[in-house]
């Protein structure tokens, strides 16, 4: 199947744009402590979920990129006081791994958050027309999928990870009220 050659670049960007625009609301007049505060015990929190997003922006598309991950190699890792480990993204956390999960603060999130949309659109700038259809091997996923493929699961867990910290952020200003 030969996928339609548009200006898909732009459409990604657009998206992941969207995405940071939603992101950085969240994090407006967020109390620090709203970060890593969850509505049960057990939950992912605000903080742990646009980590998580980020994490997997990073990883995907510096694999895409065919470049080292931010978290490695801008040192991001340290920011949170974690291993400079590329696997480490949150993937399969359990309650345990979220209740100890820290936030290092707002600025901080949107910092790295910053840092990998600013990567992303520097792909998205080079990336041949075809680029689509190209087969691209994810070594801490251990799997091949097409450039769209992982895509769109970029820019679905990007859109679906930020809504539930904008309803995480809704439910804790209630609380509050």
């Amino acid at each position: 199947m030969t996928t339609v050659q548009r200006d898909w670049p732009g459409l990604v960007r657009r998206l992941i744009d969207r995405t940071e625009l939603q992101l950085l609301d969240v994090l407006d007049g967020l109390p620090p402590t709203w970060l890593d505060e969850p509505v049960e015990p057990g939950t992912n929190t605000i903080g742990w979920l646009l980590w998580h997003l980020t994490r997997s922006h990073d990883r995907n598309v510096s694999e895409l990129h065919g470049r080292p991950q931010l978290w490695v190699d801008a040192g991001w890792h340290a920011t949170w006081g974690m291993a400079a480990d590329p696997d480490e993204t949150g993937y399969r956390h359990g309650p345990a791994q979220l209740a100890a999960f820290r936030s290092p603060g707002i600025d901080a999130v949107a910092g790295y958050h910053d840092a990998v949309v600013t990567m992303i659109r520097g792909y998205l700038g080079q990336s041949p027309a075809d680029d689509l259809d190209r087969p691209a091997f994810s070594p801490t996923l251990g799997d091949t999928v097409t450039v769209e493929e992982r895509l769109v699961g970029v820019v679905m867990e990007g859109l679906q990870h930020v809504g539930q910290a904008a309803l995480l952020k809704g439910i804790l200003q209630r609380r509050s009220a």
